[in-house]
């Protein structure tokens, strides 16, 4: 048996923990600069906004229903997601995250444990010591663990624990999945199945064909089959496998026309495609810049340019990288624009064992990683960026639009709450 926890709305609980006031409110998050919704509580769902609205578009709704909005603040849910995984860990010792608010825990050798309470004691203590809400769902399979969640959230959810301990519930839950709910299902062949008059789960597992769902679906609908039939069939990944390839690419929070705000603000794009390359222990042998104006200004002159340069000896340095990413803005910079946004994308990686040397490298490759080693532990110790390239800077002309973001009240010790008796 698998357990699927989910955190309930995560971004917008994570926000409730240390402002109780907003229980039984409604909550939104923002996305970068402020720009669409990316995460809502239940009750602003019930008040009709959507995922992904604009929150320019809506702001007669926001304050006619007194909607509390927030600016996504990553480093706090980063860290209050570790700390469910870390505590998550204690119930069992394999658990595969799946995402920053779901995981999947491993319950296959409890035989003699009644799972439903399993499940609501994971849910009581994760409230209790962290304060996020979660869901269960424990099913045979990952995918009928994913409905058993998605069913407890939508009829079970006084309980938030959804048990498919027998071949009934299993039944009723595919009943009750439409057939574009599925985990796995895109929208192109969704499309296709409803066409076809298969309608729900219950549909896809009792009226196709094994071999039409292989020809027409390839391996990826077979497993989906066989996992819907109880037959475990999705690898189970105990470790987190490395990116093939690493972005970080933002909108400014205003438009930008220097040069050196803009090596500045791609010097910092560079730095953290480094120190995320260091985390996973790999190299990046190319690394691609780009540059574009804001589209939706006509009033503007437009441009939008992007290269790919190779690094002549994969690597993780923050140097290395940031002196290519300022090659390839130099080359497609161009004066007399308005730009409003940047990125740097780090390709064709490989492990950290495994670069091809050159006999031409003159690098003291020893010395850089000792280096960055250290420049890691600092960082990590004392905050982010606290030790920094010079030309990374400290003006950021470039940073997001933040206007209503909360501290980060458990990773700085400026931000950390404080209760007056």
């Amino acid at each position: 048996m698998i357990a699927l926890v989910d955190c309930n709305n995560f971004y917008a609980s994570c926000e409730r923990i240390f402002q109780p006031w907003l229980e039984n409110k409604p909550v939104v998050v923002l996305s970068n600069n402020d720009g669409c919704v990316i995460a809502r509580s239940e009750e602003a769902k019930q008040i009709g906004i959507e995922m992904g609205a604009p929150a320019f578009m809506m702001q007669e709704l926001l304050s006619k229903n007194n909607v509390n909005v927030f600016s996504s603040n990553y480093t706090l849910y980063g860290n209050l997601s570790e700390r469910v995984l870390r505590l998550l860990g204690t119930f069992t010792p394999r658990i595969e995250c799946y995402s920053i608010d779901e995981a999947f825990l491993d319950v296959s050798d409890m035989f003699h444990t009644d799972l439903f309470t399993y499940g609501s004691t994971i849910r009581q203590t994760i409230r209790q010591h962290i304060g996020i809400p979660v869901t269960v769902g424990i099913a045979p399979t990952k995918t009928l663990a994913k409905m058993a969640n998605r069913y407890a959230k939508k009829t079970q959810r006084h309980k938030g624990v959804y048990c498919l301990d027998t071949k009934e519930k299993i039944n009723e839950v595919l009943n009750f999945t439409e057939i574009g709910d599925v985990w796995g299902i895109g929208a192109q062949h969704g499309r296709k199945l409803k066409w076809m008059g298969i309608t729900t789960a219950a549909d896809f597992v009792n009226q196709l064909n094994p071999d039409w769902v292989r020809t027409n679906m390839t391996v990826v609908g077979e497993r989906m089959l066989n996992e819907l039939n109880g037959i475990p069939s999705i690898e189970w990944e105990d470790m987190i496998k490395p990116k093939k390839g690493i972005c970080t690419a933002r909108s400014f929070g205003k438009l930008l026309s220097e040069k050196k705000d803009m090596q500045e603000a791609v010097a910092n794009y560079a730095s953290s495609c480094a120190a995320k390359l260091r985390k996973q222990n790999s190299c990046a042998g190319l690394i691609h810049v780009l540059i574009q104006t804001n589209v939706h200004r006509t009033q503007d002159k437009q441009y939008a340019r992007n290269i790919t340069l190779k690094i002549p000896v994969a690597t993780n340095s923050t140097s290395e990288i940031i002196r290519h990413a300022l090659k390839g803005l130099d080359i497609i910079y161009k004066p007399g624009y308005n730009f409003k946004k940047a990125g740097v994308i780090v390709m064709d990686i490989v492990p950290e064992t495994e670069v091809q040397q050159s006999l031409f490298d003159k690098t003291d490759r020893k010395k850089e990683a000792g280096l960055m080693k250290i420049l890691d532990k600092v960082n990590t110790r004392f905050g982010k960026d606290l030790v920094r390239f010079a030309i990374q800077g400290y003006a950021r002309q470039w940073r997001l639009k933040q206007e209503s973001l909360s501290p980060c009240y458990t990773t700085n010790i400026d931000q950390v709450l404080t209760i007056k008796i």
